[in-house]
C-alpha cells in the first residue's frame, strides 16, 4: 500500500485541528509536535482506516449490486410456447 501522504494545505489544516483539540482537551501542544502525532497516525493507524473504508465501500457495492440484480430479475419477460 502507498504511504498517505498530506498536501501542504492539508497538513496545516489537520495539524490545526490536533492543536485546538490539545487546547480544548488537554494542555497546549506545538505546531512540530502536532504533526508528529499526525504523521505517527497516519502511519499507524491510517492504514486501519483506510481498509475499514474500503470495506465498507465493498459492502455498499455489493448491496447495490445485489439490487440491481433483482432490477433485472424484474425486467425478464415470460416466454411464451
Amino acid at each position: 500500500m502507498k504511504k498517505i501522504e498530506f498536501s501542504k494545505e492539508e497538513k496545516a489544516e489537520l495539524v490545526s485541528r490536533i492543536r485546538a483539540y490539545f487546547d480544548r482537551e488537554l494542555d497546549p501542544i506545538g505546531a512540530l509536535p502536532a504533526e508528529f502525532l499526525l504523521d505517527f497516525f497516519a502511519q499507524q493507524i491510517g492504514p486501519d482506516f483506510y481498509n475499514r473504508g474500503l470495506r465498507d465501500a465493498q459492502a455498499a457495492l455489493l448491496a447495490r449490486m445485489e439490487d440491481v440484480a433483482e432490477d433485472i430479475d424484474l425486467l425478464e419477460r415470460e416466454r411464451k410456447f
